[in-house]
Order: structure tokens, then C-alpha cells, then sequence
């Protein structure tokens, strides 16, 4: 940094030094080797959104065939948060259905689904799991 007059760091380069548009890596080394290697997805996300009415999780497929159980309507998913001591579901919505894709995954693609959270009781910073079948990931941050 630059010091401005006076021998102190301007307020710019102050800001820009706070400033970063590095996003680090969500899991640890063989966490994300994991979800890659095992279920073939990667980049998932959780997300709070409407408010915090509903929390958004979604996932990059790299191997369909693994993928495969996310997408599968059979399997209910599910988003555990144990700090509130809550588990949310996908709602069903009468003339739309479930708010989550359940196509067949295709390699390259992101594919999401919506948990309700009424009483806004998961909150952003929080450490949920998402559980659909024999599919977990913990220790998802939402942001």
C-alpha cells in the first residue's frame, strides 16, 4: 500500500486491500475429490433466498451416470440444519409439483432444488447437510 501524506495508507487503497474477489475453495482437498470421485458432481451450493423463505441447493453434474440419485423422484431430499435443530423438505406445489429437477442429469449441466423454510429458522452462515437417498453432504455453508 501507498502511503498518502502524512506517512498513513489512503482510504482507497485501505478499501481495496479488504476487498477480494477470491472465492476459496468450499471444501477441503478430499472433500470436493470426494463428491467428484463418488457422486460425480461438484460446485454445490447453498443458498438463502426470498428473504430466507426458502433455501436453494444446487450442484454441477460432471459424471451423470453417478449424479444419477439426485435427480431421482423416488428419493425425497431433504436439508438437515443442526444448529436450529430442523429438517426442511422440497415443497410441492399443486399445479407445478415438487420445486427441484428430476431429469435424467446431463454431463456439464447444474441442476437445483428448493427447501422451504418457513419461520426463516436456517440462517445464513449456518452448517446444514443435504441428504437425498444414499447421497450426503455435510458441512454445506449457507451463504
Amino acid at each position: 500500500m501507498k502511503p498518502a501524506k502524512g506517512g498513513q495508507p489512503s482510504a482507497q487503497a485501505k478499501r481495496s486491500a479488504k476487498t477480494s474477489r477470491y472465492r476459496p475453495d468450499r471444501f477441503a482437498g478430499r472433500a470436493g475429490s470426494y463428491y467428484r470421485l463418488v457422486w460425480g458432481i461438484d460446485t454445490l451450493e447453498v443458498k438463502w433466498g426470498e428473504s430466507g423463505e426458502v433455501i436453494r441447493f444446487s450442484y454441477r453434474v460432471l459424471d451423470a451416470d453417478k449424479a444419477k440419485i439426485l435427480n431421482d423422484k423416488k428419493f425425497e431430499p431433504s436439508l438437515i440444519d443442526p444448529q436450529a435443530g430442523v429438517k426442511l423438505v422440497v415443497p410441492s406445489m399443486e399445479n407445478v409439483g415438487q420445486l427441484r429437477q428430476s431429469v435424467p442429469p446431463e454431463n456439464g449441466k447444474s441442476y437445483w432444488m428448493v427447501f422451504s423454510n418457513k419461520g426463516r429458522l436456517v440462517k445464513r452462515g449456518d452448517h446444514v447437510a443435504v441428504v437425498i437417498g444414499a447421497f450426503h453432504a455435510d458441512g454445506l455453508v449457507v451463504d
